[in-house]
């Protein structure tokens, strides 16, 4: 275990966690408390044996020991001190991965912190601005985001739920599910388990909405908008909802979900999973991402769901011994806000910040329902292989607005060989490849053209006689002749 020197101070944390001392838990481990203190300062290796014992003891799942939780913690903290806030410090990021590994509870701190000083800040900006143009001011939200809490319990779980799937399982086994014919099965459940009617409503009528369950009129409600696809989509989280309330209930009791927003939301993308699980069961699914090479558009297809949700369902292959490629998913607006993130392949995002210009899925507005795909090398080397396109909101009339997203799907380059969209692409050609960044202030790239922001742990130096290719390149001045 190359790595396991790392897990001293996780070991430490676990302990004090617990109300252990050192003789405590060396004992229960049957091993001295010398030797229990020397893996803790990380001067011995955290062996196999111990730690499959530290997880029997603790009923711990062996990711919480994962280095690649310690990894996106330094991101995080790393994009946080990226804030112009610290300008001026002289952080290196020497001082902040020792920060995570020998005090990953001080760490997380503070990211708290930050996050209550960003949300903070941000709530004071939109009371400013209420000020001015609205008499409502009361309704400033000073909480963390539900939406990151629930992005950070979904990554935890590496996006994959086997409850769930075993429950989407049953669902099909139970209400003799026809694929050809999904609509008439789950309708036909919804009225024979539990009296529910589902009517098609006029657009008008829906008020907005493109589901309404009336539970004492035992009725749900479609909107006409919606196409045959999502009405599937959305009568099969509506089953979840009814169906498995105390199973997404129980997840989301998780710590990490610190409002009832948050602990709301996480049972709707709950349900989602679930319905997305009903639509493209695991293994068909599973073993027509294989046969099709990831092709993404065909499995669509084949499932009769959006690029979207097939994109999505690909992300939750995790199943021991019949896993997928890992991958990473990202959505985002036309003006780069990212509003879904998963990563299995340790693709890092930006938490606080924009994202980078170079990536793909910005590209593929330039050329809207067509697949764009980038060989992407990050600052320490690693190179991904990513798909993206965009995709249409189509509900509603003429006059409906009609969102416009890049969805992009990615993974590391040695498992590429395996997708449809690599064919004829050289992938071990460092000069196919685009060098990209998280986010400008955390990228140590000192030749972007497309730098919007000084780096964080490089000084910035003006040279009003000199440009690079943006203003906040530096160059080094050409030596003059010598007398």
């Amino acid at each position: 275990m190359a790595d396991s020197p790392r897990l001293g101070a996780k070991i430490r944390a676990l302990r004090r966690r617990e109300s252990l001392s050192q003789v405590l838990l060396a004992e229960r481990l049957g091993i001295s408390a010398s030797y229990l203190n020397l893996i803790e300062h990380n001067r011995r290796p955290l062996s196999a044996q111990l730690l499959i014992r530290l997880a029997q003891l603790f009923q711990l799942d062996l990711q919480a020991f994962a280095e690649d939780d310690q990894s996106q913690l330094v991101s995080d903290l790393y994009e946080a001190f990226g804030d112009p806030l610290f300008e001026g410090h002289d952080l290196t990021s020497t001082e902040l991965k020792e920060l995570v590994g020998q005090s990953p509870q001080l760490a997380r701190a503070v990211i708290t912190l930050y996050q209550a000083y960003r949300t903070t800040r941000d709530s004071a900006e939109s009371l400013a601005g209420n000020l001015g143009s609205s008499p409502n001011t009361t309704d400033v939200d000073r909480s963390n985001l539900p939406s990151e809490e629930v992005s950070d319990l979904i990554q935890r779980h590496q996006n994959y739920f086997p409850e769930i799937e075993s429950a989407a399982e049953m669902s099909w086994r139970i209400a003799r599910l026809d694929a050809q014919d999904l609509f008439r099965g789950l309708t036909a459940y919804l009225d024979s388990v539990h009296g529910v009617r589902v009517r098609i409503e006029k657009d008008a009528q829906m008020g907005g909405a493109v589901r309404r369950y009336l539970p004492k009129e035992h009725v749900l409600e479609l909107s006409e908008i919606l196409a045959p696809r999502t009405r599937n989509f959305q009568l099969a989280h509506q089953i979840g909802l009814i169906d498995h309330a105390d199973l997404f209930g129980r997840i989301a009791k998780d710590r990490g979900l610190t409002s009832d927003d948050a602990r709301a939301l996480c049972k709707v993308a709950l349900a989602n999973y679930f319905a997305g699980a009903v639509l493209m069961p695991y293994s068909p699914f599973w073993e027509a991402a294989k046969e099709t090479r990831y092709d993404v558009e065909l499995l669509g297809h084949r499932f009769r769901v959006s690029w979207e949700q097939a994109c999505h369902r690909l992300t939750t292959l995790q199943r021991p011994g019949a896993e997928g490629i890992p991958f990473h998913l990202v959505r985002l607006d036309i003006a780069g806000n990212i509003s879904k993130r998963f990563s299995a392949s340790g693709f890092r995002f930006a938490r606080f910040s924009g994202a980078c210009p170079r990536w793909n899925e910005h590209a593929a507005f330039l050329t809207p329902g067509m697949v764009r795909t980038q060989l992407a090398q990050m600052p320490d080397g690693t190179t991904y292989f990513c798909v993206a396109r965009t995709v249409r909101d189509d509900s509603g009339g003429y006059h409906a607005p009609h969102a416009l997203h890049s969805v992009g799907l990615g993974c590391e380059v040695r498992f590429a060989k395996g997708l449809v969209y690599a064919q004829g692409i050289d992938l071990g050609s460092p000069s196919g490849s685009v060098p990209i960044g998280v986010a400008c202030r955390v990228c140590e790239r000192k030749d972007c053209e497309q730098r919007a922001f000084p780096p964080l742990l490089q000084p910035l130096r003006v040279d009003e006689n000199l440009r690079g290719r943006s203003f906040y390149v530096a160059l080094e001045p050409k030596a003059g002749p010598l007398d």
